[in-house]
């Protein structure tokens, strides 16, 4: 992902998740919105199709929608409580989580000790 990562279309409005098609984590999962791939490059070339599904699949950014009942509940493995919260950018792992499509756009769960940071703004980050 390059800073030219359009992160304003994921819908941080919390209304607009409350459909019945978005699904409820369960346990120790966190629902995760992507942000879209950039479709050229910095310099003005065309991503090829393949280029940004490769580049959606191995993202490290995501926006937590929803945490499920039991995430940060274990007080041995997160002694100092939750590493995230609902409305965070985080980094997470390389091709972490169940990934599925709710009307064209891709969500991810994963578990709650998948999550490596929080940050402020995901424009810019790139896996190396």
């Amino acid at each position: 992902m390059t800073s030219e990562t359009n992160v304003a279309e994921i819908d941080t409005d919390q209304e607009s998740h409350k459909s019945t098609q978005m699904p409820e984590p369960s346990g120790y999962k966190i629902l995760i919105a992507l942000p879209d791939v950039d479709e050229a490059t910095e310099g003005g070339i065309i991503k090829a199709e393949e280029t940004r599904y490769a580049e959606s699949v191995a993202t490290i950014v995501g926006f937590v929608l929803k945490m499920g009942p039991d995430c940060y509940k274990d007080q041995k493995r997160f002694p100092s409580g939750p590493w995230c919260s609902e409305g965070d950018f985080i980094l997470m792992r390389t091709y972490t989580g169940t990934r599925f499509r709710i009307h064209g756009k891709e969500l991810r769960l994963i578990n709650d000790d998948s999550v490596e940071a929080v940050i402020d703004d995901p424009r810019g980050y790139e896996r190396l």
